[in-house]
């Protein structure tokens, strides 16, 4: 393994279909004043709500609530998350339900007691909040696999004014103090979220995966993270009330981001900052956007990482090097890729999610590049990547 990194995380995780009741133990380690974040009603339909409520009351809490969390959260809805937590002294936050609602609630935790312009110092100038300012704790309940949000400080805030959507990644003050995950909670979102949120799992893998050439521990540990998401998927998609297949996805999709498998890697995020611009200007789900320019930006990386497509390809997708180019082998791993994506219904390209060519500029304009694993990308090669993925 290359370079020197750190690890930590601090966040407790109670996992499987008794994990609900641990909610009492941990309310003892929290104030009063709880700040409850959740989307549009889901949880409230399908009976999750009611338990937690009971649960937070029975531990003498005072529940403010804050529904309504979109699945891409918007700027005006952290600043009235922000309000909320200032005007009601919340002593802390509880998220119910996705990926979006935990990094939501870790936005409003970050800035309800920031004295100034949180958008622009956290989110637009990427900086960390000074080590006394005072941080609203986060807990997590989880509804739906992918994001990895309930063991990690990502948040990402879309600016709808500008159709500007982007992430920080925050440090380990703003992590969950615990999660909680019941795979069972994730059988009441649609199929489609479930499809979304597969290949948003799959894609943080890659993001990490295709960077460097060195002999990595990192890259076996995602190698067999990948292997078991893609048997997991396959039986979930056929049988959505699979349990053993449901949960190996959710605890797939935690360790995918929870910073274990970046450990010595360079990584490369652009397909996430791509798809994110895709996200801001289509609204389309998170894992679709991430889906529809995959298959064009890593059919570019192969061409600089040519030994780590060739190893995905056999490691992940068993295809044998026997009597194939180390090209050959990348580009059936790639193609492998594909028609995995195509069996369980993801999208492979921009049009099937509503963009088209005259959006390509605005995409363009609105697209984060940071350094990535393979490649060292310009504007214009934005733009050719969503051409291609058309």
């Amino acid at each position: 393994m290359q370079g020197n990194f750190k690890y930590y995380n601090p966040t407790k995780l109670y996992f499987g279909e008794e994990s609900l009741s641990y909610l009492k133990d941990e309310l003892q380690n929290f104030g009063e004043r709880v700040l409850l974040n959740y989307g549009s009603g889901s949880v409230k339909r399908n009976g999750i709500y009611d338990q937690v409520v009971a649960i937070l009351r029975e531990g003498g809490k005072t529940i403010i609530e804050n529904p309504g969390v979109m699945s891409n959260p918007t700027l005006d809805k952290l600043h009235e998350g922000v309000r909320i937590a200032r005007e009601n002294k919340v002593d802390w936050i509880l998220a119910l339900g996705g990926g979006s609602v935990c990094d939501y609630s870790k936005g409003v935790a970050a800035s309800a007691f920031f004295d100034g312009d949180y958008w622009q110092e956290f989110w637009l100038d990427g900086h960390q909040p000074a080590a006394e300012q005072r941080i609203l704790p986060v807990g997590c309940i989880l509804t739906m696999a992918g994001t990895g949000s309930e063991m990690n400080g990502g948040c990402v805030i879309t600016d709808e004014a500008s159709n500007f959507k982007t992430g920080h990644v925050f440090d380990s003050r703003l992590m969950p103090k615990f999660a909680i995950l019941n795979p069972r909670y994730t059988m009441t979102v649609p199929p489609e979220q479930m499809k979304a949120g597969i290949y948003d799992i799959m894609n943080h893998i890659c993001e990490q995966y295709f960077s460097d050439f060195d002999d990595n521990t990192s890259d076996y540990i995602a190698e067999g993270l990948m292997r078991s998401l893609i048997v997991a998927s396959r039986a979930a998609v056929n049988d959505p009330q699979n349990y053993e297949a449901r949960s190996n996805i959710m605890w797939t999709a935690t360790w995918a981001l929870n910073t274990l498998i970046r450990c010595g890697k360079t990584e490369d995020w652009m397909v996430h900052m791509i798809g994110h611009s895709l996200g801001a200007w289509t609204h389309a789900p998170h894992g679709y956007c991430l889906a529809a320019c995959s298959m064009a930006y890593y059919r570019r990386a192969m061409e600089q990482g040519l030994p780590k497509f060739a190893r995905f390809a056999h490691a992940v997708w068993d295809i044998p090097a026997q009597g194939k180019s180390e090209r050959e082998l990348a580009e059936a791993g790639l193609e492998a890729l594909k028609s995995w994506m195509l069996e369980l219904g993801i999208p492979t390209t921009i049009t099937e999610i509503g963009a088209t060519a005259e959006m390509i500029d605005d995409i363009v304009s609105t697209t984060v590049i940071y350094p990535a694993g393979y490649l060292d990308l310009t504007k214009e090669d934005i733009k050719q990547i969503l051409k291609e993925s058309l």
